[in-house]
């Protein structure tokens, strides 16, 4: 596949996410595919997933552990097997009731028409404060969006 394809994939990925279509979503998913998130404190999703049984469950854990009251890809950059995704989001911790917000860098990295590698690079400080249990009442304090 070349770039464009790769984009349009990826493209296609995102809007299978926000309608919640985690199955076909996995299905763009080679069956080893590596699908990093930050290591952070607290988070239930956070870390490394192997595979699309690990994958499925990191989706799983999102998907009980937060939810996203905004979440908007914005720029879609490909070269190569490379596709880079820009965007910003703001999450609700469902253990804390506190949102953040939290722009974001996704990079995939494909091979034959399907995501053989994901990247998540977003600000993991806003989402510790969010998700840890020892601040009751305290707001989160996310960086603020500047548009």
């Amino acid at each position: 596949m070349d770039a464009q394809e790769n984009k349009r994939l990826v493209m296609e990925s995102y809007q299978l996410f926000q309608i919640g279509d985690i199955p076909h979503l996995l299905e763009r998913c080679h069956d080893d595919a590596l699908w990093i998130e930050p290591e952070a404190e607290n988070i239930p999703f956070a870390g490394k997933h192997k595979g699309k049984a690990e994958i499925a469950q990191f989706f799983r854990q999102l998907d009980a552990g937060a939810q996203a009251l905004r979440f908007i890809p914005k720029d879609f950059i490909a070269e190569g097997d490379k596709v880079v995704v820009t965007g910003e989001a703001t999450w609700l911790a469902k253990s804390t009731g506190r949102s953040y917000d939290s722009p974001w860098v996704h990079v995939f990295t494909l091979r034959d028409g399907k995501v053989s590698r994901f990247e998540s690079y977003h600000d993991t400080a806003a989402g510790e404060r969010a998700f840890r249990p020892d601040q009751p009442g305290q707001a989160a304090a996310g960086a603020p969006m500047h548009h």
